[in-house]
């Protein structure tokens, strides 16, 4: 398996450890109730440097990105980032990744750690003229997430950071390191995503610990992560996200640019758009004991009406909550439900999304 950069440093901490996407990254350090508990009370630091960063460039950069993603890159000035989906034709999720444009020739996309050499690929078959660089290996990424967040980053940078707004991102110091410092994160509080070279990412990491102790940061694995994902309803490719599911389904229509004249799915997805989808990513929150987990088949008086795709005893709530797919005419809030968990039908009860807003 690979490792990142801070792989001693994980182990000084007496990190458990867990494959994930060909990695082997720490899953916890204290605990995962732990960690999720000081990221939405204090802060957190991720090590997430497994994941990938692909950068199309060239004078065809724009256009090519624009018929890649579903969302407008049009609409990116230099410093801004934007979530965005790659589809395949019939409007397949291939990814959900970040987009930060650099330039107008240069847009760099942060990809899903087990979807690197797919999306390396897919680009390229799709690149339309411009370069695409798989640059994975340039970087660490570092996550510093959670109220106290920013006040920690401040402690180490002289970037203004009350200027960069959400979604925007600027090449500074941090910790006496260079760094891309992005205003995004996956644990539904605010935060940042840092960007370094691999031989800068145990010097950035110790900075941002020691300027953090004082607010309470821990460090943080990504059982904590998933946790705080989920509660947000972020989805997670492989479970929420696959070659089989759509942007429609999924509950992403706000990302899908149809204005757009072309990108590669917008036929499919406008179809769907026109005649509907027949399942639809829904919420829901166990009222029998029991946690719902990836697989679980979703019941309505013993007929199978949908797949659970991610489940967890929230920390925050105190609940077993899970998100999963079922057939439209039992996606609506308050629906009744079941979910089989080893041949038992536990209660459930569709909800809103996300089951936690800051």
């Amino acid at each position: 398996m690979k490792r990142t950069p801070l792989y001693a440093t994980h182990r000084a901490l007496g990190a458990r450890f867990v494959e994930f996407g060909g990695w082997e990254m720490p899953v916890q350090y204290t605990g995962i109730v732990e960690e999720h508990v000081a990221v939405r009370q204090r802060a957190g630091l991720f090590d997430v440097s497994h994941m990938g960063e692909i950068e199309l460039r060239g004078p065809h950069a724009l256009a090519a990105c624009q018929e890649l993603t579903v969302n407008d890159v049009a609409r990116l000035h230099d410093g801004q980032a934007q979530y965005s989906l790659l589809c395949r034709p019939n409007g397949g999720v291939v990814d959900d990744v970040i987009v930060h444009r650099l330039a107008s020739d240069r847009l760099l996309i942060c990809v899903n750690a087990s979807n690197i050499d797919k999306d390396f690929a897919w680009m390229q078959e799709h690149r339309g003229g411009a370069e695409v660089v798989n640059r994975s290996d340039e970087f660490a990424q570092l996550a510093l997430q959670g109220p106290h967040a920013t006040a920690t980053l401040a402690a180490v940078t002289t970037l203004p950071l009350g200027d960069i707004r959400r979604f925007e991102f600027r090449a500074g110091t941090v910790g006496g390191q260079p760094a891309l410092v992005a205003h995004t994160g996956y644990t539904g509080e605010d935060g940042w995503e840092l960007y370094c070279a691999p031989d800068a990412a145990p010097a950035l990491w110790q900075a941002l610990i020691e300027a953090g102790q004082p607010q309470g940061l821990v460090p943080a694995g990504l059982g904590a992560r998933d946790t705080l994902r989920l509660e947000s309803a972020l989805p997670l490719y492989g479970h929420e996200l696959t070659d089989d599911t759509t942007p429609l389904e999924a509950g992403l229509r706000w990302v899908v640019h149809f204005e757009k004249p072309r990108f590669v799915g917008r036929d499919a997805l406008v179809r769907q758009r026109q005649a509907g989808t027949e399942r639809t990513l829904v919420g829901v929150v166990l009222t029998d004991p029991g946690i719902p987990r990836q697989g679980y088949r979703v019941l309505s008086e013993q007929q199978t009406v949908g797949t659970i795709t991610s489940g967890t005893k929230s920390p925050t709530l105190g609940t077993a909550i899970g998100m999963g797919y079922v057939a439209r005419p039992w996606h609506a809030v308050g629906t009744r439900l079941a979910v089989e968990i080893r041949g038992r039908a536990a209660r459930a009860e569709v909800v809103p999304l996300p089951f936690y807003r800051r």
